[in-house]
């Protein structure tokens, strides 16, 4: 699957082990790429040679096995290959790390690190630019319909890497995620707003791609402020539910509902009454 060419700017879509993306962040005007978590480095650089460009460096989100796991393969079969990752989170086979705010580059893309704490501590995603064309690769930050668990930090952390880091973004985003969860998010979602119809119609749309073996990525950060929970959690459709919470106490009780597998509003409601 690869995103529609509106710019030097493309984007191969990887999937690698059970349910994972990994990603090509492509120039096509230089026929290099960066890497976006290649946990299965074969595959990866399989595609990048179908696609006839060079690797030239990894962009890692977090250090999870899933994610980082083909960093060392990959500098072992690229010498000198430059690997990405967040300066909190001791990334595998890292050679460059960052901070939030970071910037780099790969030919006319630009890209800045945006340190997203949550899932880890040093989580980072990359906000990837040229001209008016946006991506963002989230990692297990942000998923589409949902959000990561919660490692190494607090669910405050993770509230607002989401609003008011990524929240921050335009609206016409790509976002690419970490993981095909789209379904379970998206069911879990729509018991906690039965009334939203754009998430009726985007689980809809998700189980219909599952069946044909298609992608739910790309997303947009438009399309997540309408049907995300986690993102949503202070809008005025969810705190009306829970009267008096503030947007981060809402998120973390439903990032608690989501880890024990099932909405419950009637606690959500008496959490506000508390």
């Amino acid at each position: 699957f690869a995103r529609p060419p509106l710019s030097a700017m493309r984007v191969v879509v990887v999937p690698v082990l059970s349910d994972n993306y990994a990603y090509l962040l492509i120039d096509d005007s230089s026929h290099t790429a960066f890497a976006v978590d290649p946990a299965e480095a074969r595959v990866v650089l399989a595609r990048a040679e179908e696609e006839n460009v060079t690797v030239v460096g990894v962009l890692t989100t977090h250090h999870h096995w899933d994610h980082a796991g083909g960093n060392e393969e990959m500098v072992s079969k690229i010498p000198g290959l430059k690997v990405f990752g967040g300066r909190l989170d001791n990334v595998q086979a890292c050679t460059d790390p960052l901070d939030h705010h970071s910037e780099l580059a790969l030919g006319n893309i630009k890209i800045q690190a945006l340190h997203t704490p949550g899932h880890t501590k040093g989580s980072i995603s990359y906000y990837c630019t040229e001209g008016s064309d946006g991506a963002v690769f989230t990692g297990d930050t942000l998923f589409v319909g949902g959000c990561g668990r919660i490692f190494e930090c607090t669910p405050d952390d993770l509230y607002n890497s989401l609003a008011n880091v990524l929240g921050l973004l335009p609206g016409e985003t790509q976002v690419y995620v970490g993981h095909e969860y789209t379904v379970k998010n998206l069911e879990f979602a729509s018991e906690v707003e039965s009334g939203n119809e754009t998430l009726q119609k985007m689980l809809q749309w998700s189980k219909d791609q599952n069946m044909q073996r298609k992608f739910t990525v790309p997303s947009t950060m438009q399309n997540e402020w309408l049907i995300n929970p986690f993102l949503r959690s202070g809008s005025d459709e969810l705190r009306s539910i829970c009267p008096g919470c503030s947007p981060a106490q809402v998120f973390a009780e439903l990032r608690r509902q989501k880890n024990a597998g099932q909405a419950d509003l009637a606690r959500l409601a008496a959490l506000g009454k508390a």
